[in-house]
């Protein structure tokens, strides 16, 4: 037999022999791929560019097979295959679980997502739930298989085409729905004319109930690196004051609140987020701020806000989302004190200089204002 048809079966056995080693190449390449993200981000592209074309051989497998037995009269080992697969599935998924893992708010419903994450890395990792529990069953291995292709999209698109992060969720989301097909066919026979309308249906319901729970899903290539509620702000510096979990009423009403924060988004990425100042759970406003990526501490940008209601006291939160209601992050603070309510204002003082970063960006008049760091790269 020649050598180039000896080479898979030496490492199949090779693999059956030391059957951890491809987990630890998996994990171990994820870990790495993260790092490498925030120093390199060329070779973070050339990662995330070959997870995507090992993507496109798992979708076109068994069309590729029948191409190579035609034309070069061999056909590929399936335990190869199987174990290729395993290697692809533990790749995509350490790829992507230290972005998420950094990007996760971990007291929102986010922490579900990547939680299932964590679960379907560990399936991928132990031989006997993968091989004779998931790959056994082909609709639940095509369902793992769109599971983790979608959060590997979710990662892996804004790398690669430098697309924002809620076009990123749409596309991989589409992608996503597409795939589904194959699985949910075989849950339902096709051969009913009201069947394949059921399959349908059923595409359209897992597309909108991906959109909708979106707040669920952490932006991948985006995470808080500083945050700080603080009442002044060095323009020069680009530094938040003392940050504060408390505040009283007259320190609202005599300089306002910022709300700073430094995002990490990869070179060349620009976003377009929101600042959501909520009061007791009832939103406030909403400040529209635009970052640029590259910066290793993080894109900084603030909202100043100076007009409050009458009685500001109780729980105040400004939420961090994306233009499609991703969310990155979360401010807390508390309004506390026995100050007597002032009476509501009806228009804001606006300080043209007092957010300089070296221009202020003004939201809504009379609500807020707020400022980016321009001169980060």
């Amino acid at each position: 037999m020649p050598i180039w048809k000896t080479i898979p079966l030496r490492l199949i056995a090779l693999a059956q022999r030391y059957p951890g080693t491809i987990a630890a190449f998996g994990f171990a390449s994820g870990v790495i791929s993260f790092f490498t993200v925030e120093r390199h981000e060329a070779f973070a592209r050339v990662i995330a560019a070959v997870m995507l074309l090992s993507w496109i051989w798992l979708v076109l497998e068994q069309a590729l097979r029948q191409r190579i037995a035609q034309r070069f009269g061999w056909t590929i080992p399936t335990p190869l295959l199987r174990y290729g697969t395993q290697m692809i599935h533990q790749e995509g998924l350490f790829f992507v679980l230290p972005f998420l893992y950094t990007a996760t708010t971990w007291n929102s419903g986010q922490a579900l997502f990547t939680g299932l994450l964590g679960v379907a890395a560990l399936i991928a990792l132990v031989d006997p739930l993968y091989f004779r529990w998931l790959s056994a069953r082909r609709w639940v291995f095509l369902t793992y298989h769109t599971f983790t292709l979608f959060a590997v999209l979710l990662t892996a698109l804004p790398l690669v085409l430098h697309i924002s992060t809620g076009n990123s969720y749409k596309l991989a989301l589409g992608v996503a729905v597409l795939l589904s097909f194959p699985s949910l066919s075989e849950l339902a026979s096709l051969e009913a004319r009201w069947r394949k309308w059921m399959v349908v249906v059923l595409m359209l319901a897992l597309g909108s109930v991906g959109w909708l729970l979106r707040m669920w899903v952490p932006p991948a290539t985006l995470w808080l690196t500083e945050v700080a509620i603080a009442t002044s702000m060095d323009s020069r510096s680009m530094e938040a004051g003392e940050s504060l979990r408390a505040v009283t009423p007259a320190q609202m009403r005599d300089r306002g609140i910022y709300a700073y924060t430094a995002i990490n988004a990869p070179l060349g990425l620009e976003e377009h987020i929101y600042h959501v100042w909520l009061h007791d759970g009832q939103e406030m406003d909403r400040i529209a701020l635009d970052i640029r990526g590259g910066r290793k501490e993080g894109y900084r940008a603030w909202t100043h806000k100076q007009n409050f209601p009458a009685d500001p006291r109780g729980r105040w939160q400004v939420k961090v989302m994306t233009d499609t209601g991703q969310m990155i992050g979360t401010l807390r603070f508390r309004v506390e004190g026995d100050d007597a309510p002032a009476p509501p204002s009806s228009e804001t003082v606006i300080h043209p200089h007092a957010d300089v970063g070296p221009a202020p960006v003004v939201g809504r008049p009379g609500v807020a204002q707020s400022g980016i760091d321009l001169r980060a790269p």
